[in-house]
């Protein structure tokens, strides 16, 4: 899965991605990856577990709007899909 229009990776979360998420949402969707570097790699994140709650807690507060965060465990480290 390539980044492109609808799926942008990132190493870790900032409140700044919120812009992509009212980006996706009022455009065809999309989904922003934390944990990726920009080749595609997955390096992990840290307290993944704490933002798979306060991401979608985050999000329902300033934009007003209900995304799916899932929590995908690799070998190389966990990350999250933000949809």
């Amino acid at each position: 899965m390539a980044e492109n229009q609808n799926i942008e990776w990132k190493e870790s979360w900032r409140d700044e991605y919120l812009k992509w998420i009212c980006g996706f949402a009022n455009a065809k969707g999309g989904s922003i990856i934390i944990g990726k570097d920009d080749k595609g790699k997955i390096i992990g994140v840290k307290n993944a577990k704490r933002l798979l709650e306060d991401i979608p807690n985050k999000v329902k507060d300033v934009l007003g709007i209900i995304v799916d965060v899932n929590l995908h465990e690799t070998e190389n480290g966990e990350y999250l899909e933000i949809i």
